[in-house]
């Protein structure tokens, strides 16, 4: 299990594998200078089950990995957490999609 923590007061805990893919997408938003909201649900934090914050090239983020090694990214699974975080209702950790097949050899 990986950490996020946005502006040194709010940290969850994700697991290595989605926090590689929410990065991908976070980066690229924000290298383009979007703001957008991000929601996730955490029922064990404070009893508390979904947070909200609001990204900005010009609040602090910090991604932090338990494991030593980069996951495999799924492409699909950076598409779909894309589309969601274009929606109205901003990025959330959808499920991930089995990878398309590649070229038949």
């Amino acid at each position: 299990m990986g950490t996020l923590t946005y502006d040194s007061r709010v940290t969850v805990s994700i697991d290595d594998r989605i926090l590689a893919h929410l990065q991908v997408v976070i980066w690229a938003k924000l290298r383009r200078g979007e703001h957008f909201p991000f929601t996730w649900t955490d029922p064990t934090r404070n009893g508390m089950g979904r947070t909200s914050v609001w990204l900005s090239p010009h609040q602090p983020l910090v991604f932090e990995y338990f494991g030593g090694r980069q996951p495999r990214l799924n492409p699909a699974w950076i598409d779909a957490l894309t589309k969601s975080a274009n929606s109205p209702g901003g990025l959330t950790m959808v499920p991930e999609p089995e990878e398309a097949a590649g070229p038949p050899r």
